[in-house]
């Protein structure tokens, strides 16, 4: 985890020391999650299990402010994006089977297309699919279940509609795909979504305007390809 700037400014041998010692989290992104992996998934997240501890947000805020872990293995966050139906009906159970808090970022806006339309949509919007997916069925998970996930995991936007932050040129956009996710999964859940990540996972930092709305939006932190960043 870093501040905006931090990861690049750290020379290879003090991120490999902080690394071998348990200082940096560990994240391990998952995308579709179907039934027929089930065997495979409940594998990797038990041997997760075994070797490191689960993290909740708040365990991050006390790593961010404190600058130390706080329990006796690494962390893990294991991440489930785009908001796929068997996110919440394959790995979320397995995740809970392995003793881990899984982490779901959501987009908003694919969980609100017609169950006929979903396949399509997905299609258009680099939500990839697999045989299991099939047209005419339910492939997004509903807003119900991201209610009940949110009282046992991490539920948080991933923009509205898989969006790039280099797509984002209009106010109209900005605001569709980033403070609107954030209001509507803040009313679903109750909570206060602290995260969020753009499609081809944009680190904070390269495009001036979609972060300040980020910040402004109230995310205090985003999830790339290669780092967590805290937006403080």
């Amino acid at each position: 985890m870093s501040e905006p700037d931090g990861l690049t400014t750290a020379s290879f041998t003090e991120h490999e020391r902080a690394f071998r010692e348990g200082r940096f989290l560990r994240v391990v992104n998952y995308h579709n999650t179907p039934e027929a992996d089930t065997d495979r998934i409940r594998a990797e997240l038990r041997a997760l299990a075994r070797d490191f501890d689960p993290v909740t947000v708040e365990d991050l805020d006390t790593f961010r402010t404190t600058g130390s872990w706080h329990k006796p293995r690494p962390g893990i966050i294991p991440v489930f994006y785009e908001g796929y139906r068997n996110s919440a009906e394959v790995a979320a159970p397995l995740a809970e089977e392995a003793g881990l808090t899984a982490w779901f970022f959501i987009c908003t806006a694919f969980l609100d297309v017609p169950v006929a339309e979903q396949f399509d949509y997905a299609n258009a919007h680099n939500i990839d699919l697999v045989p299991e997916d099939r047209k005419g069925e339910r492939l997004a998970m509903t807003w119900d279940q991201v209610a009940d996930l949110s009282t046992r995991h991490v539920v948080t936007p991933h923009t509205a509609s898989h969006a790039s932050a280099a797509s984002l040129e209009t106010d109209e956009a900005v605001r569709r795909e980033v403070f609107e996710p954030k209001r509507r999964m803040d009313e679903v859940t109750g909570q206060d979504a602290a995260c969020t990540a753009f499609l081809w996972g944009t680190p904070f930092g390269k495009n001036p305007r979609v972060d300040a709305a980020v910040r402004e939006a109230g995310y205090r932190y985003q999830f790339s390809n290669t780092m967590v960043q805290h937006l403080g």
